[in-house]
C-alpha cells in the first residue's frame, strides 16, 4: 500500500545556482537567467546596460 507522501504531486525543484535579492555578486548572466530567458550575446549586453544603469535594482524586480 502506497503512503500519503507518495501520493502528492512533487513539487518543482528551484534552481540551486539563483539566491534572493542581490546581496551576492551578480552579473548580467544572471539576470538574464533570472528572468527565465537563455543567455544570448545580445541579452546579456542589454542586461549589462540595465545593470549599470539601475544597479542592484535590475535583478531585485525578478528575485524575492
Amino acid at each position: 500500500m502506497a503512503s500519503e507522501s507518495d501520493q502528492q504531486p512533487q513539487q518543482p525543484q528551484r534552481p540551486a545556482h539563483l539566491y534572493t535579492g542581490s546581496e551576492r555578486p551578480y552579473d548580467p548572466e544572471d539576470l538574464v537567467m533570472a528572468r527565465g530567458q537563455e543567455p544570448t550575446p545580445e541579452r546579456l549586453e542589454r542586461a549589462r546596460k540595465l545593470i549599470e544603469k539601475e544597479g542592484a535594482k535590475a535583478l531585485e524586480r525578478y528575485l524575492p
